[in-house]
């Protein structure tokens, strides 16, 4: 039926699994199901089509073989606090976004603004963000899904663009989602301050100042970025390790060489022709999937692919495809000016 619809711009879709799944085989699977959805979400008149819906609800329950019923759902904040909703398994994240953002009294024009996440609290202090959760998807199964994973639902902005903030600052409810997360990122040393700055930072938390707190963090390295967990690059060399920011046009790398020594590489996103992301195989003894997203980028003229192996090849993905989304509408912005 979506093939009638839409034709050759619907994506194959992953083979079933007709056995009994095993562990491997269902996070195989899921890692299929993913890239499914990374490559349907970039024609939105399918995403947004009741069949398309229809067809993937009915898809994500029989896989995991979720029915239809009540349940409760818990939706983190940032500060660690969380807002449990009445739910049914079978509600997509866009309505469950609606339903959190009206108990938080956030304006309804503002609710693209914000996302619904898959993220890991871990025992060291360190956040992991999983993945961006698909409008479409069921956020209650996929949760049943990723149980060993421990993940927690979660809701942060969703731009790439840190001037943005200023188009949220007048609703007291987004105010108050932005402040927690900026909190939260200095916490767990996403952002860079200066000594001198953190002690600003410190002073206005303090004092509650959460407009000038947020007005002064946007000048702060790596505010509004998206930090990924350290993993393994092939630039300059095989088998650097690395820690990866993404945002503000950029994906920023902090390469530790073979040799120690460190080096930091900016890649930025208008010289970056193409990107894919490759599921290389299931997990093995309670290591993570192993995914790698390679890109091909204009270094000093000349075309080359940069390969980073992380498991959250398709969050980055993600972010990769916001920012340019977000560039072309400024230009189109300018455009009409």
């Amino acid at each position: 039926q979506l093939r009638q619809l839409f034709g050759s711009a619907v994506p194959a879709f992953p083979p079933k699994f007709y056995l009994v799944m095993t562990k491997s085989m269902a996070d195989e699977r899921r890692s299929q199901l993913e890239q499914y959805l990374q490559n349907v979400t970039l024609d939105s008149n399918i995403t947004n089509s009741d069949v398309f819906i229809g067809f993937f609800r009915k898809l994500q329950q029989d896989t995991f073989k979720i029915q239809t019923q009540r349940a409760f759902l818990d939706v983190y904040l940032a500060d660690g606090g969380s807002i449990r909703l009445d739910i049914q398994t079978s509600d997509t994240a866009e309505r469950i976004l609606e339903v959190a953002s009206c108990k938080m009294g956030l304006s309804r024009e503002l609710i693209k603004y914000f996302s619904l996440f898959f993220f890991q609290d871990h025992d060291d202090g360190a956040l992991s963000v999983v993945k961006k959760v698909a409008d479409f998807e069921l956020p209650y199964v996929s949760l049943q899904s990723m149980k060993e994973l421990h993940c927690k639902l979660g809701i942060r902005k969703w731009y790439m663009d840190p001037s943005l903030d200023t188009l949220l600052m007048d609703c007291r409810a987004s105010l108050n989602l932005l402040y927690m997360q900026a909190v939260q990122e200095v916490k767990r040393n996403w952002v860079k301050p200066t000594e001198g700055q953190m002690q600003e930072l410190e002073f206005l938390q303090k004092n509650a100042s959460k407009a000038k707190f947020l007005e002064l963090i946007r000048e702060m390295q790596f505010y509004g970025y998206l930090r990924l967990d350290p993993c393994i690059c092939d630039y300059p060399e095989e088998g650097c390790s690395a820690d990866i920011y993404v945002g503000n046009n950029e994906i920023n790398c902090c390469i530790k060489l073979p040799t120690k020594q460190s080096k930091e590489v900016s890649f930025k996103i208008n010289r970056l022709r193409s990107w894919q992301v490759t599921f290389l195989g299931a997990a093995k003894n309670g290591e993570d999937d192993t995914l790698e997203l390679r890109f091909e980028y204009n270094d000093s003229g000349t075309w080359q692919w940069i390969i980073l192996y992380t498991k959250q090849a398709f969050l980055l993905s993600s972010c990769l495809k916001k920012m340019i989304s977000e560039q072309m509408m400024k230009a189109a912005k300018k455009g009409q000016e």
